[in-house]
């Protein structure tokens, strides 16, 4: 054994294939030989003392090089690691891989293995070994022995495993983590992440939308050309921002990865859905006078709902969006109406909403509730009728040109139609009626005032609908109630039979 050199056999478990485990501490330097220019590594003579065997204190670091077990292909695995100030700093280090070699189960190959490549790992790119107590725990719950994981690392991992969620709810996650997460908290270790590192990713975006709203107000021109298209971040993104972290992380939980949740205990606003609010007289005329939309959710009156009708009975699309403003599907419910979905001829008459169209193509309704069957009075089912007739003489018109979807609603020559085109014909045709403005989507809103109106509970509002919760629909609607009170209170007078009784003058 060279002199200064200390060989220590580990103890603990039997290491893999049999093969001992050894420590060896010693010192070098970064000398070269000035003949050959050849590093001197151990051999330079100023390590140590002349006349002695001790080292010197004031050239070259202390280093250690262990035998590890071996991996699969049997193969010596050698490693070293030099820098060290003292010799204690080296045996230290060394005590920790021993430490670490100690936790796998005495014939655990994988877990020794796993442990052997975070050592090998750590030592390769020169970061701190792991702490054999977190490892420790780790093996114990059997997860990922790795504790670099990150929380952005572990959002790919999570994402890329989500495989029966649809386009459009992975395409909301991948946006808010790669606009939100990330780039606020993605470096940070995934068990080390706090509920404070969370409230300052929300602190931060806070200061990101009072940039924009400064830039906006008082921003100098390459200020507002910096910021142009930048859009501030309301109460309900953050929740939903919160929301895909929470996922994640729960999944993390379930696979014993971390053992808390800290997005569960983060403050943000509630971001509640805005409240629908009738189109009353008294905000018509405010509207006119000034522009200003009470709401982002407007529902018309019945009045103005047959103004619109009235002024849209000539567009292609009247029926499509007489059905929504009369049964409420969604917009791409409406446009993925199939024929057999449709029960005309003989009563009762109903609609069966099976399918959607989103901007991915057709799918099925986003919840089990979705899936629904919707009455028809007579002369809207009669208005389907007439529809299919004219549909019938569009084809035989278009000849070989025509595509055979078999959907009720179509272009002139058969195919799909656009969602986003059906949202921007009933923009203009509102707009060319005068009317105060609503997105076709508060159709939706405009059937179920209609049913509440006419003496309707949630519960059928909601089946009407296809809300997955009631809390949806009462969250949206309970505001609208007090303005039907009225109408809600003679229509349950009118079911209650009286004799006729004298009246006073």
């Amino acid at each position: 054994m060279d002199a200064g050199r200390i060989f220590i056999r580990f103890p603990g478990p039997t290491p893999i294939q049999g093969s001992p485990v050894k420590r060896t501490i010693f010192k070098r330097c970064g000398c070269k030989d000035p003949n050959t220019r050849k590093p001197l590594g151990g051999n330079c003579p100023r390590l140590r003392r002349k006349g002695s065997n001790s080292w010197r204190s004031d050239h070259g670091t202390w280093y250690y090089a262990v035998d590890l077990p071996p991996g699969p292909d049997g193969k010596r695995n050698h490693r070293r690691r030099g820098g060290f100030a003292t010799s204690d700093a080296a045996e230290r280090e060394v005590d920790r891989i021993e430490n670490l070699l100690a936790i796998p189960d005495p014939g655990d190959t994988a877990g020794m293995q796993a442990v052997v490549a975070l050592i090998v790992a750590a030592i390769g790119e020169r970061t701190p070994l792991p702490d054999p107590g977190e490892i420790a725990g780790r093996y114990q719950r059997k997860t990922d022995l790795d504790p670099t994981l990150t929380v952005g690392g572990w959002l790919d991992q999570w994402l890329a495993g989500r495989r029966t969620i649809s386009r459009s709810t992975r395409d909301g996650y991948e946006i808010n983590i790669r606009l939100h997460l990330k780039p606020y908290i993605g470096d940070i270790p995934l068990h080390l992440l706090t509920v404070g590192h969370l409230e300052d990713l929300f602190d931060q975006i806070d200061a990101q939308n009072e940039t924009i709203r400064r830039v906006r107000a008082t921003g100098t021109a390459a200020e507002k050309a910096e910021f142009k298209g930048r859009r501030l971040m309301g109460d309900a993104n953050k929740q939903r921002v919160r929301a895909t972290l929470r996922a994640a992380l729960n999944a993390a939980i379930r696979r014993g990865k971390i053992m808390m949740n800290p997005a569960q205990f983060v403050e943000i606003p509630s971001g509640k859905r805005p409240k629908a609010l009738l189109w009353t007289a008294e905000r018509v005329v405010h509207w006119l006078e000034t522009g200003e939309v009470p709401s982002k959710v407007m529902v018309w009156t019945p009045d103005l709902a047959g103004h619109f009708l009235d002024h849209a009975e000539d567009s292609p699309l009247y029926l499509l969006f007489r059905l929504i403003a009369q049964r409420g599907p969604r917009r791409g419910e409406a446009c993925a109406l199939h024929w057999p979905d449709l029960a005309i001829d003989t009563a009762p008459y109903t609609v069966t909403i099976r399918w959607q169209i989103t901007r991915y193509g057709m799918s099925t309704p986003k919840s089990d509730a979705g899936d629904r069957v919707i009455s028809l009075d007579a002369d809207l089912a009669r208005e389907f009728r007439l529809h299919r007739r004219r549909q019938q003489a569009r084809r035989l018109a278009a000849g070989p040109r025509w595509t055979d979807t078999g959907l009720v609603f179509t272009d002139e020559f058969g195919a799909a139609l656009n969602p986003d085109h059906v949202r921007r014909d009933f923009a203009a045709l509102v707009e060319n009626a005068g009317l105060p403005p609503i997105r076709v989507h508060d159709l939706r809103h405009l059937a179920a005032t209609l049913a509440l109106a006419a003496g309707a509970d949630l519960k059928t509002v909601q089946a009407l609908l296809g809300h997955s919760s009631i809390a949806i629909t009462a969250d949206t609607y309970t505001h609208v109630l007090p303005e039907l009170a009225e109408a809600i209170a003679e229509n349950v007078a009118r079911l209650i039979p009286r004799a006729p009784q004298p009246r006073s003058a």
